[in-house]
């Protein structure tokens, strides 16, 4: 199939709400937690982070021959050397310049809210999007610089680094969804639905792990082997580091929907990384579309840098690009590859071939996703929730969505998933489902014991009090919530 990108106006949404987000809500992680990841993340990694920001604007600066250009760059390459100082010397986090977008407002009023704190006196879920956005706030008013992101060589050199994967997991897809087109004649049939429920597993699995998977099922086993396999054993070893996983419950909304004759059946993604999760994020949708379970998939991208590999709309472009001329994207050297004197493989016709299976899908970017607060906030957004409750299902994607559903709060481990969402859980008229491997310590809808006894293995944490094993991605959840 062909693919299609259809990018729509993201609506300008009023300030985010300035209170923490509900009087029912546990304490926000703290930067000044020792105990917690944000203790670490906001010391050792951020300062690496705008290091890294810094080297890739000079790489940049250093190759203009504009004279404008080279000074607007060296002078934003200053202002992220003054923010990494002002970060690790613990100064006040100060207002953001108003670069025209209205979401400055609603940061700046959180900012004086809270007291105008110091980098490391401040709740780790805000300070950590002010510090993209005042990120952002360096490009955004300069004139020849306005669009560029700072991650971008990181994102697609990642997606380079994926080749095996991306290729692989391209011709097996290919094949899996030829099978399936030829194996109409089964439908309705108790072995055809069983292998579409694992097949949906598996890609739902392979979008939770990113490219941490090893691609068990898809990459060994044939459209009849999965019939026959029944899911049993395979499923049980590939989740096993899955401590929550209410896939069963996504999928019979999907199926539910579609066996009523619902016509129009969309599912949203929010997105995460670029690069080859993005990619399995496409896989995810094609299968959606070509099964039958959904009749449109929509995406939703960050509207700035963020996160480091957050996807933004030119990630698209650059993803499809690569897609469409898959040799050329391939066999030309990159540019340390070039510094090292090194030729890639040559890339096969039939491996370029794979790569061009793909599905129709709309991108739809909106600058809610990058606001400081949490989706307890998202009802207050009128247009976005409306359009969300369209959805047979919305798929957040990653550990900052997940940290935002949950308001990033200290809940006990044992609270169901449905409470710590807040008014996004039952009622809210949205169906929500989380793949999230765990880089933070909030977790919800463990069972008692679990944190202890996870905390028990090695690395987990012990006794001291830190929820170690929480930060490492080793461990994930899928967490669902019916709001309809």
């Amino acid at each position: 199939m062909e693919l299609e990108t259809k990018t729509r106006k993201a609506t300008v949404h009023r300030a985010p709400q300035t209170q923490v987000d509900q009087p029912a809500c546990p304490a926000q992680y703290m930067n000044n937690d020792e105990k917690s990841f944000a203790y670490v993340s906001a010391r050792d990694r951020w300062p690496v982070i705008i290091t890294g920001a810094i080297d890739d604007t000079y790489r940049s600066v250093s190759q203009c021959d504009d004279p404008a250009k080279l000074n607007e760059g060296k002078a934003i390459v200053a202002e992220l050397a003054r923010l990494k100082y002002e970060l690790q010397h613990d100064r006040q986090m100060t207002p953001l310049r108003d670069d025209g977008e209205a979401d400055i407002a609603g940061y700046n009023a959180e900012l004086e809210k809270l007291g105008t704190p110091t980098w490391f006196q401040s709740p780790w879920l805000f300070s950590e999007c002010y510090l993209y956005r005042r990120i952002a706030t360096s490009f955004s008013p300069s004139t020849h610089w306005k669009q560029y992101d700072i991650f971008a060589r990181q994102k697609m050199a990642t997606f380079r680094s994926s080749r095996p994967a991306v290729l692989e997991l391209a011709a097996r897809y290919k094949d899996l969804i030829g099978q399936i087109e030829k194996d109409k004649t089964q439908k309705g049939t108790p072995e055809h639905a069983e292998a579409e429920k694992i097949l949906f597993h598996e890609m739902c699995e392979i979008c939770l792990w990113g490219n941490a998977t090893d691609l068990s099922l898809l990459t060994s086993l044939t459209y009849e082997d999965i019939q026959k396999l029944q899911g049993s054993e395979a499923r049980k070893a590939s989740e096993k580091n899955i401590l929550v996983n209410d896939l069963e419950a996504a999928y019979a909304v999907l199926t539910k929907a579609r066996d009523e004759g619902k016509a129009e059946r969309h599912v949203d993604i929010v997105l995460d990384n670029a690069g080859f999760e993005l990619y399995v994020d496409l896989i995810l949708a094609g299968f959606l579309l070509s099964s039958g379970l959904a009749t449109h998939v929509v995406l939703h991208p960050k509207s700035i840098p963020w996160f480091v590999s957050d996807v933004v709309p030119q990630d698209f472009s650059d993803l499809l690009s690569a897609l469409a001329q898959p040799k050329k994207f391939y066999e030309t050297p990159s540019e340390d590859e070039q510094l090292q004197d090194k030729t890639p493989e040559p890339l096969a016709d039939k491996e370029a071939e794979d790569l061009a299976f793909l599905g129709q899908f709309v991108i739809r970017p909106n600058r809610f996703w990058t606001h400081g607060g949490s989706f307890w906030r998202l009802p207050a957004e009128k247009e976005l929730v409306e359009d969300l409750k369209t959805s047979e299902l919305v798929i957040f994607k990653g550990d900052l969505n997940y940290r935002k559903l949950t308001a990033d709060a200290a809940w006990d481990p044992t609270t169901p998933f449905t409470e710590a969402i807040g008014p996004m859980g039952p009622g809210s008229g949205v169906n929500v489902l989380a793949l999230r491997t765990c880089k933070a310590d909030v977790v919800v809808g463990l069972k008692p014991g679990e944190d202890e006894r996870i905390r028990g293995t090695e690395g987990g944490g012990g006794d001291s009090g830190l929820r170690k094993w929480a930060w490492s991605g080793k461990w994930a959840v899928v967490s669902y919530s019916g709001g309809k």
